[in-house]
């Protein structure tokens, strides 16, 4: 009798990252009907967990989170590893692959500290290290203060409750997915766009790697692939980084996606709308998106996106 295979997934050592790798592992055996045991979770200290007094973007981007987990999958030491597909760069390794993409959760973010963007306080600080946040706050509500905020959920809800920020954001999903439900005022993404990518849980393996890939087929959920991939097209064509202020959303709609996506200045005083609905699997659509959003920036935006 042939023994159940043994995979070893690697994850970051965060609580969040350790609950989406539980997630992904559960519905993995689940799908081949294994055992629990047959998938390893190997927790990695990664670069960004480290370091936690500065932007991301003064101290390496978003390869601070994939970049000792990519290393592992290079020399054999795991076999696929889980990320939040927003933390992933949009250029990767050509040996590997993104094998599969989880059912999407909650795109929206949060607002902690007040009952909406309206109701925040005049001059309050609002704590967060993502220029998107950042920008997008400001472009909605100039009086107030932006305050650098970093670490994870637990963390920087301790920051808020220390006084550090009178409001801070967080990402519905990552609240979901620690059981933080409740917490906040989910901001409607009409009207607050989220991040490319967020809600999804994305599953790399080697490329050469076939028989893995052909396992995690199996959850690969095709309708959130394709919303995820669509909107890191449209960041790869805007030629986005850690340091660009990029708000996207994009809705599956039967055999078509319709994708809305605004790119702001650092300080939010400048702001370009845009919107494209086109068939799935059209990467095509997204840049020719790009394309016109660059097109009308002013310099202030320009220069936060290098293009094509």
């Amino acid at each position: 009798m042939t023994a159940t295979p043994r995979l070893r997934l690697g994850t970051r050592r965060s609580p969040l990252a350790m609950a989406q790798a539980h997630e992904a592992r559960a519905r993995l055996v689940k799908a081949l009907g294994w055992d629990e045991s047959a998938v390893e979770l190997v927790p990695v200290l990664s670069s960004g967990d480290k370091v936690q007094d500065r932007p991301l973007s003064e101290i390496g981007g978003k390869a601070l989170w994939t970049r000792e987990l990519d290393a592992r999958l290079a020399d054999g030491r795991i076999d696929l590893a889980v990320h939040s597909l927003k933390d992933v760069e949009t250029i990767r390794p050509d040996f590997l692959h993104i094998a599969a993409v989880l059912p999407r959760a909650d795109v929206r973010d949060v607002l902690l500290g007040a009952a909406s963007i309206h109701a925040i306080p005049e001059r309050a600080r609002v704590g967060t290290s993502a220029p998107r946040r950042a920008a997008q706050m400001l472009n909605q509500r100039p009086d107030v203060a932006i305050v650098p905020i970093r670490g994870n959920v637990a963390t920087r809800i301790a920051k808020l409750a220390a006084g550090e920020a009178d409001v801070t954001l967080l990402a519905a999903a990552g609240l979901e997915r620690l059981g933080e439900t409740g917490v906040g005022t989910p901001l409607e993404p009409d009207d607050w766009l989220p991040a490319p990518s967020q809600g999804a849980i994305a599953i790399e393996c080697r490329t050469v790697d076939a028989r893995t890939s052909d396992w995690l087929a199996t959850i690969d959920h095709a309708p959130s692939r394709a919303e995820v991939m669509a909107e890191r097209a449209l960041l790869a064509a805007l030629g986005g980084s850690c340091h660009s202020p990029i708000g996207v959303l994009t809705r599956t709609n039967g055999a078509y996606l319709a994708m809305s996506a605004a790119i702001f200045s650092a300080d939010g005083g400048e702001r370009v709308d845009g919107t494209a609905t086109f068939a799935a699997g059209d990467a095509g659509a997204p840049a020719r998106l790009a394309a016109d959003l660059l097109a009308r920036a002013t310099p202030g935006i320009a220069g936060l996106f290098s293009g094509p």
